[in-house]
């Protein structure tokens, strides 16, 4: 039974049943239970944006806990501080009454404290013949120490997410650099390539960052950044790097297939030919590709791909090539097609290839053809998926923009 730790307020102001709820929890105080109270203050100043707390309602909150003269919060003391509103503000650095009075609402409201009201709505204590203490009315504290342990726990998330903030903007300010003198280095020399478009791109990205506050914003910002800085390299690589002799390189691999002719053919166990496996003596071997982008850009960029995987959604890269084969299937891509994007780009590259093309299928009149001629493309080294993903990460982008 608890019925002696709820309390309702005095006057105008309503009782809820979330108030309700957070005086059961003050009442569950672990017995023999004691905190330093300036401790507990600053993990609810590190967390006030989890609380929804403004920084006047910290400042209501230290002059609170100012009043209660002991420094540590105790279990079964008297946590409750009977200021007046006059003496509130002096403490307050001098805020208007209004300001007082909102903020206090706000604490109460975020569990911080609890009102403990005097039948006439007035604050002050009553004390015993002894000098103790037999009744106070005001502002309860025990809250704080109710919760000083999830508020320790708040303050370190929000601790590690400032963290993972400021590994995200270096990251962003190095690729931002990189990009930047990459493109001057090859415009200034010459270096033969669509400059102009990896440009465009860059003030876009660029753009995006003007409006990106959260890490989850800041994150997608810097995959974008990277995707493009993988696209500039890779058309320096192209150019700069001599080409090798083709035939050199055909003696090569062919000495390598003469000398080592128990060697395994590597490919994805489990899904047949449409996952990348290989099926008779006949077809070349092919050097499986790794995933060139992160999987979350790929959805970013291509969310339709999740309506074909089996439950719904993609969690991994095994995911996304079972719901190619499906998506392939629903565009009319015949398997050996897609099986020759697989041997060509790699199983991953090729579901993230279907997805791009299920993501544009109304205007593309076959989308088999298409694959076809992307594949080919590719393994001439002609084709990157690079702009593809920039051009629907794009859209995607407006997108949400106009319908936000």
């Amino acid at each position: 039974m608890q019925s002696g730790s709820v309390t309702t307020p005095f006057g105008r102001r309503s009782m809820t049943l979330a108030l309700v709820k957070n005086q059961f929890k003050t009442a569950d105080v672990t017995r023999g239970k004691s905190v330093d109270k300036w401790k507990v203050y600053r993990d609810a100043c590190e967390a006030r944006s989890l609380l929804g707390l403004r920084d006047r309602a910290l400042a209501v909150l230290h002059a609170l806990l100012s009043f209660y003269p002991e420094t540590d919060l105790r279990d079964k003391a008297n946590l409750i501080v009977f200021p007046s509103n006059a003496q509130l503000t002096a403490r307050a650095n001098g805020i208007a009454g209004t300001t007082l009075r909102e903020n206090l609402a706000l604490l109460t409201q975020a569990g911080l404290i609890h009102r403990n009201d005097s039948p006439n709505g007035k604050r002050y204590a009553r004390k015993a013949r002894d000098g103790s203490i037999e009744a106070a009315y005001g502002f309860s504290l025990a809250p704080l120490l109710a919760r000083s342990g999830e508020l320790a726990l708040l303050a370190q998330q929000i601790a590690e997410e400032n963290r993972r903030l400021k590994l995200v903007k270096e990251r962003i300010t190095i690729t931002r650099r990189d990009i930047r003198k990459l493109m001057t280095a090859a415009i200034e020399e010459g270096v033969p390539g669509d400059w102009e478009m990896v440009e465009t791109y860059y003030l876009a990205a660029v753009s995006e960052l003007r409006s990106a506050r959260t890490l989850q914003t800041l994150t997608e910002c810097l995959d974008d950044l990277l995707l493009l800085r993988s696209e500039v390299i890779n058309m320096l690589e192209n150019q700069i790097i001599p080409e090798k002799s083709v035939t050199n390189d055909n003696d090569i691999r062919q000495h390598k297939q003469n000398s080592n002719t128990e060697s395994i053919i590597e490919s994805e166990p489990g899904s047949g030919k449409e996952l990348g496996g290989s099926s008779g003596a006949n077809i070349e071997r092919r050097t499986i590709q790794a995933p060139t982008f992160p999987l979350g850009m790929v959805l970013r960029a291509c969310p339709e791909i999740a309506m074909y995987a089996q439950t719904g959604a993609v969690a991994g890269w095994r995911d996304l090539m079972t719901a190619a084969v499906v998506a392939r299937s629903a565009l009319g891509i015949s398997p050996s097609v897609y099986q020759h994007a697989c041997e060509t780009v790699g199983p991953e590259n090729a579901a993230v290839l279907v997805a791009c093309i299920l993501e544009r299928a109304e205007h593309i009149n076959s989308a088999g053809a298409y694959l076809r001629d992307l594949t080919e493309k590719a393994r001439r080294g002609e084709f990157s998926l690079g702009p593809m993903l920039m051009a629907l990460l794009r859209l995607q982008s407006d997108g949400t923009r106009q319908t936000g």
